[in-house]
């Protein structure tokens, strides 16, 4: 019941982070205009991945697409590559662990084949996670570095540099999505352990002897005093072992000792 608990909640925690990836990934600020300096301002800008919006006082908001590619920075792109890479992993997952869920029957599928799944799906999420997490920061590096660089030049007499931006929305919103997705996966990796029967993970091969089985017992060793009577063997019909004399030979048996 635990394992079935563990997976159904990696999967909902994992598709809230997918969502939250493609949202953040949607949205258009993630980076806004400072208004440190100047909080009133007839202008605000932010940007996003895809276009740049300019909203005016009167409400008016008016979005330019980016209409290159080459132009960009390229860790602006890198950006962009591991967004998009988290999200279609992130799917891909999904899908994966709604086929492994093992609530769902399909078929005659065995419990083996569900607990390969459910780790393949918690791969995925964890390396979708990754993604978001690894592209949001290096976007977040981004700001701070120009941030800085704007500040600098601001306190050197430079009045015509152009406007500081900071942290927008998209950014947390995509922390957090890359955080779940995260956890989402490392529950279904969890969920896997307990899906695997036990009688798959130790074959153990028994090997019967043809024929009925000899057990060979070893005793206690019995060692004689001398006095005991000595066991007689025959060694073919007719004939007995003659008795030993006194001084150690043997005496041999008399024509009138066979009957």
């Amino acid at each position: 019941m635990s394992t079935t608990i563990c997976q159904v909640m990696g999967f909902i925690v994992s598709s809230l982070g997918v969502a939250g990836c493609m949202v953040s990934t949607a949205m258009d600020m993630w980076s806004t205009q400072d208004l440190y300096d100047n909080p009133v301002t007839a202008v605000f800008q932010y940007q996003g991945l895809w276009r740049s919006c300019v909203r005016q006082s009167s409400g008016f908001t008016e979005c330019r697409p980016y209409f290159t590619i080459l132009g960009l920075p390229a860790m602006f792109q890198a950006v962009r590559a591991l967004m998009i890479v988290g999200i279609v992993l992130g799917i891909l997952g999904l899908f994966v662990c709604i086929f492994a869920l093992k609530c769902i029957r399909i078929g005659n599928m065995e419990d083996s084949a569900k607990a390969n799944m459910t780790l393949t799906s918690g791969i995925m999420f964890i390396v979708a996670g990754l993604c978001a997490i690894t592209g949001v920061s290096v976007f977040a590096n981004m700001l701070v570095t120009n941030f800085w660089m704007s500040t600098t030049n601001m306190y050197q007499g430079m009045q015509n540099v152009q406007n500081r931006y900071t942290f927008g929305s998209a950014l947390f919103v995509g922390w957090v999505a890359g955080g779940l997705a995260l956890v989402g996966g490392i529950m279904m990796c969890l969920a896997c352990r307990g899906m695997v029967p036990e009688e798959s993970r130790y074959k153990a091969v028994s090997y019967n002897a043809s024929g009925r089985n000899i057990s060979y017992r070893t005793g206690p060793y019995k060692v004689g005093s001398g006095y005991e009577p000595e066991t007689k063997t025959r060694k073919g019909p007719g004939y007995e072992e003659a008795p030993r004399s006194e001084d150690g030979g043997r005496s041999y048996p008399s024509k009138y000792d066979y009957v």
